[in-house]
């Protein structure tokens, strides 16, 4: 018996990473997943085998038109929406003075307007059934300042995600729906790749000064059954709350 039988799930950023890590561990857990992500055609072939309970659809998380369809076509598919994963976000790293409009509007909408769509659309869904869980995916930098020194509209995009999530337990606690946060430290994923970053224990020896525990980096399935607890009936008297999955980086 799966942690997630008979439930179904969206997740956001899936193609790769933690999403990627995400959407295999519910599926192998027992839920249907509609497994969502801007790059198609890498969400595609990632599922290429995919079963008749996944769904693989294209998703741009700032198009409140592309949630609608997605959120839709998963009810049409699969009756329900159960769960929803806001693990889709992209890092931008100038500082407070550096970073320009654009920018900062660019960050702001891709991890935090993103997440309130998300919430926005798939929320009647869940009201519906008079129950849900959502998992939104924050960032260390959210709450601690030295995090990132140079990612002052990550920083504050990721502040909004933690508020709204805090927002969103209290006001739809009376629906049955609950609402956490997941903060991952330094993970290894196909982002620290585009850098440069070839393994886990690379990426973990710019962090043995931070991170007390070994290998002082964690991988995506870290946040994956981070992720899959939240989301299940183990965590059914949790909401508003927040899961930080970063080795002990925070308790310095």
């Amino acid at each position: 018996m799966g942690r997630l039988d008979n439930k179904v799930a969206v997740i956001t950023g899936a193609a790769s990473g933690m999403g990627l890590a995400a959407a295999t561990l519910f599926a192998k857990e027992g839920a249907k997943v509609v497994a969502t992500d801007i790059a198609a055609a890498t969400l595609k072939e990632e599922f290429s085998n995919q079963q008749e309970d996944m769904l693989a659809l294209e998703l741009d998380v700032t198009s409140e038109e592309q949630w609608k369809q997605v959120c839709e076509q998963a009810h049409q598919s699969f009756g329900k929406i159960d769960i929803l994963i806001n693990n889709a976000g992209v890092s931008f790293h100038k500082g407070l003075l550096e970073e320009d409009l654009d920018g900062w509007n660019k960050a702001i909408s891709l991890n935090l307007t993103s997440v309130w769509l998300g919430m926005k659309t798939a929320i009647p869904y869940m009201q519906k059934n008079n129950k849900g869980s959502i998992v939104n995916c924050v960032s260390l930098s959210a709450i601690v300042g030295g995090c990132d020194n140079g990612a002052a509209a990550y920083s504050a995009a990721k502040g909004g995600v933690r508020s709204l999530t805090k927002h969103a337990a209290f006001n739809f606690a009376k629906d049955h729906i609950r609402v956490n946060s997941v903060y991952p430290g330094a993970i290894f994923t196909g982002a620290a790749k585009k850098h440069g970053v070839t393994s886990q224990e690379q990426l973990g020896q710019a962090f043995t000064n931070k991170i007390p525990l070994p290998p002082h980096a964690g991988e995506g399935n870290d946040i994956a059954y981070a992720y899959l607890y939240l989301a299940s009936d183990e965590s059914k008297f949790i909401t508003g709350e927040e899961l930080i999955v970063d080795g002990g980086w925070s308790s310095h």
